[in-house]
């Protein structure tokens, strides 16, 4: 898996308005900026995004996914 299908597959599942996927084929890190984290904590957050690659998360296709979640205006706030 390459950082694009990593991308591509969150994008799919979820409406981003930026997303940046870093990592090495093993041990992902992503930055992801969308709407429908409003009103979510944190773990929920993650769960929604962990949803969008289903399996791929339980048969170690994508073995690690570190990520820092916001909505539009938090990100807008980080400047």
């Amino acid at each position: 898996m390459t950082a694009e299908d990593l991308k591509t597959l969150i994008a799919a599942g979820l409406a981003c308005e930026h997303l940046e996927v870093q990592g090495d084929g093993r041990h992902w890190f992503a930055t992801i900026v969308s709407p429908e984290f409003e009103g979510k904590r944190p773990i929920a957050r993650h769960q929604r995004v962990y949803a969008t690659l289903g399996q791929r998360m339980k048969t170690d296709e994508v073995h690690a996914l570190s990520m820092k979640t916001f909505t539009p205006a938090e990100w807008t706030r980080q400047g």
